[in-house]
């Protein structure tokens, strides 16, 4: 059976063993991330799937649904034994793929708390600030988290889409657990965080962890890896995308077991170094 034990494990703020291969729970709503998912039977049986397949790291966000996620996790998952649950806050919904940030610090501090009730915890483990919201000054939303930290209502705290310079400035209010950033094999704007987050021992959590682009295609040098590995193309991506950091979480989704135990297995591929540069070189 596949099992996320051999992704190897992370300490999430230093303090929370985490297997690095995680789970990211977008997906257990409907189109657009909007409204209730059309399988929702399925949906929470991928969800109760995750344990059994030693996936306790689960990534979520109060804006998918809205709050559909959220309730599905608990529904399935609670009372969360050995599981972290991550989730975020600091972006609106209006309809189907359409994403608003909120920055306001009262607004942000409400979001968490209105999490925290939805998940059933007395305190997050991991709450990241979704999007810095340009309309508001970056210093008052981080303060809004430091505020989630002191009070207790947050354990530990992250950010989503930032730069370095972003995650400097955080660190100067509050200490950043995590950083969530969009990355894959063939999406690499991230690097010069990733390697920042290296350093300084920050999880980081690539958001859409499968993607290949036009290696995925055949004759590439993906797909000739795949197949030596007989492995789909999508967990040769993900294989990589461990291999690339030892701060790496990713947390690819799905609604469907089967898909997930899919996942799951990319934690058995180990890429030689000649196959991880021969990919490396071939998506630059």
């Amino acid at each position: 059976m596949p099992s996320a034990v051999r992704s190897g494990t992370f300490r999430i703020g230093g303090a929370i063993a985490v297997n690095r291969l995680g789970f990211g729970a977008m997906r257990v709503t409907g189109a657009g991330v909007w409204g209730p998912p059309q399988d929702r039977a399925g949906c929470l049986s991928t969800l109760k799937r995750l344990p059994q397949l030693d996936v306790n790291f689960i990534d979520t966000a109060d804006a998918y649904g809205p709050e559909i996620s959220e309730k599905l996790i608990r529904e399935a998952l609670h009372p969360y034994d050995g599981l972290l649950i991550a989730t975020k806050g600091g972006l609106t919904r209006s309809g189907p793929d359409r994403w608003t940030p909120n920055g306001n610090p009262d607004y942000l501090v409400a979001a968490a708390q209105q999490s925290r009730e939805r998940l059933g915890v007395e305190q997050i483990a991991l709450w990241q600030l979704h999007r810095i919201d340009p309309k508001v000054p970056r210093g008052e939303q981080f303060a809004a988290v430091k505020s989630l930290l002191d009070s207790g209502v947050i354990a530990h705290a992250g950010l989503s889409e930032v730069s370095v310079a972003d995650i400097e400035a955080a660190r100067k209010v509050f200490p950043v657990a995590t950083v969530q950033n969009r990355y894959n094999l063939v999406e690499r704007q991230s690097e010069a965080v990733l390697n920042y987050c290296e350093q300084q021992g920050i999880g980081f959590i690539p958001w859409y962890p499968l993607a290949a682009g036009e290696l995925a295609r055949p004759g590439s040098v993906l797909d000739a890896i795949a197949k030596r590995h007989q492995a789909p193309a999508s967990a040769i991506a993900l294989a990589w995308v461990l291999k690339r950091s030892p701060v790496m979480l990713p947390i690819p989704g799905t609604s469907k077991v089967n898909h997930l135990e899919e996942n799951v297995a990319a934690a058995d591929i180990q890429l030689s170094q000649e196959e991880f540069l021969m990919l490396d070189r071939a998506a630059r």
